[in-house]
């Protein structure tokens, strides 16, 4: 049983940090502005929906809140700037906020099983984490390589021009730097 839920949460787990943002950069300053404010709105409704609970299921409700609050203003971030970074900040914001709440569940058992607890939950964090970190370096080999491949064909075309002479090859070479964003 336990290990059956630890699959099932590792899954979730990777399948929320795992989904694509669409929009990104796509959203317009003052939809940004309001998207905010709708975020903290959100985040005080739910936390003084926690007021009726007491003890754990209070720390749990709150952990909620505040899990939920960063990983919607990440999102949003994400949204507003399309930015690899932020779309990294997204996924650590989620890896954090679900760790944050599997602990405080955490809190309802004693012992050995509390410590076991922890411990999957650190270790589910620590999966998301790494993934996140490889999804920024893969973003990083990515934007490399396509500049790689982006100085080689501007080289071929500046190599095509030398074929040509006077005003053809200068203008050659300057509709190849356009072309390939040289300056």
């Amino acid at each position: 049983m336990s290990t059956h839920f630890n699959l099932k949460t590792t899954l979730c787990i990777a399948a929320l940090l795992a989904l694509p943002v669409a929009q990104a950069a796509s959203m317009a300053e003052a939809d940004y502005k309001a998207a905010k404010i709708r975020i903290n709105s959100e985040y005080k409704a739910q936390k003084t929906g926690c007021g009726s609970l007491a003890g754990n299921a209070l720390d749990i409700c709150e952990e909620e809140a505040k899990g939920n609050e960063k990983v919607a203003l990440a999102e949003l971030e994400y949204n507003y700037t399309g930015k690899p970074a932020d779309h990294n900040k997204l996924m650590k914001a989620k890896a954090e906020a679900a760790y944050e709440v599997a602990k405080e569940k955490c809190d309802d058992m004693a012992g050995n099983a509390k410590d076991v607890c922890v411990k999957q939950a650190k270790a589910v964090e620590a999966k998301a984490l790494a993934d996140a970190k490889l999804d920024k370096k893969v973003d990083e080999a990515r934007s490399d390589a396509s500049q790689s491949k982006t100085d080689a064909d501007y080289k071929v075309a500046a190599e095509k021009c030398d074929a040509l002479a006077g005003d053809a090859k200068a203008g050659c070479l300057t509709a190849a730097k356009a072309r390939f964003g040289k300056t």
